[in-house]
């Protein structure tokens, strides 16, 4: 436990003297009261009455410790439970993307799309960004900030080719929170074995046209993120028909390839869609699997040690009416 104010427990310090007090004046009480017996003036106090009428004193002296504590506004680290998902937002920055076979430019609606399924995303789903070209990288790990992830799609700028299968295995590294050793002889051999763990209720949605040239195969890391749990749903961006681009002087051809998209979506139970099928996108919001989560959250439990506190001082007020007829 951790306090906002801990000089405010300095006011501990007052309960000793509270307690020396009032024992000064019990015993006082005590031998006025004796004096009295002795000369036959007053009864002689009971030993089970003499005892209890201590009680309510004593849960003063706990309730006004309890709200002291409260006064320093105590911390503590609570387990509640929280119901959320996760989704990787994962965008194609490759130079095909340049191309102007979707209007304003294949990159410009990979972004808009991306920027609008964001926004579809409840609060409780926590939304991570992921750039690919030769490679691939994070650049946003998952929050519930939704707004820091529209920035880094803003952000993001294209350059390089295209690795289908390097953007999914960074997806995964995002999910999993840390970067996962994949066996290379078993991804190879028996990729559908690989065992990186199980994130069941996490997805990637990949904004890309799908023009893979450089490994690690696709259709592998389909296969890894399905037994991972992680579904895949794919947006392509372009058309079949394509179109030409210049990178680096050259004038390359480049086309949707819809066929890839779809083979990792279908492996993974994910769903394809194209970048400007609105209902498609909304579809992939709803599929999004929240599930109840144990979290530590560490809040301010004030209001807790207050409620503690007024509750003893009412039973200890009720307790000396009912014994004493009085308050004090």
């Amino acid at each position: 436990m951790s306090f906002g104010s801990p000089w405010r427990l300095v006011a501990l310090l007052a309960v000793p003297a509270l307690v020396a007090a009032y024992v000064a004046a019990r015993r006082g009480r005590d031998r006025r009261a004796a004096a009295l017996a002795a000369q036959g003036l007053a009864p002689t106090s009971r030993e089970g009455r003499a005892r209890r009428r201590h009680l309510p004193f004593a849960l003063l002296v706990v309730a006004l410790v309890v709200l002291i504590v409260g006064l320093a506004r105590p911390s503590a680290t609570v387990r509640t439970p929280r119901r959320e998902g996760t989704v990787i937002v994962t965008v194609d920055v490759s130079n095909s993307m340049a191309a102007t076979d979707i209007a304003p430019s294949r990159f410009a609606a990979a972004k808009a799309a991306a920027k609008a399924f964001v926004r579809q995303q409840a609060p409780a789903v926590q939304v991570g960004v992921v750039a690919f070209g030769n490679g691939a990288v994070i650049v946003q790990p998952p929050t519930t900030a939704h707004a820091d992830a529209l920035g880094a799609i803003d952000r993001l700028s294209l350059g390089g080719g295209t690795s289908v299968g390097q953007a999914v295995l960074t997806s995964l590294d995002a999910i999993a929170g840390k970067q996962l050793t994949i066996d290379e002889r078993q991804l190879g051999n028996d990729a559908a074995g690989l065992n990186i763990g199980y994130y069941g209720g996490a997805s990637i949605v990949l904004f890309s046209d799908g023009e893979n040239v450089t490994g690690p195969d696709p259709a592998t890391m389909a296969q890894v993120a399905s037994v991972a749990g992680v579904r895949v749903d794919t947006i392509g961006v372009g058309t079949p028909a394509g179109a030409v681009v210049q990178i680096n002087g050259f004038s390359v051809a480049t086309a949707l390839d819809a066929a890839t998209l779809q083979q990792i979506a279908s492996t993974t139970n994910g769903s394809y869609h194209s970048a400007g099928d609105a209902r498609g996108l909304a579809a992939v919001s709803r599929s999004i699997d929240l599930r109840f989560k144990i979290v530590n959250r560490h809040e301010e439990v004030t209001g807790l040690f207050a409620a503690a506190g007024a509750v003893l001082l009412l039973i200890a007020a009720a307790l000396s009416v009912l014994w004493s007829g009085r308050v004090v």
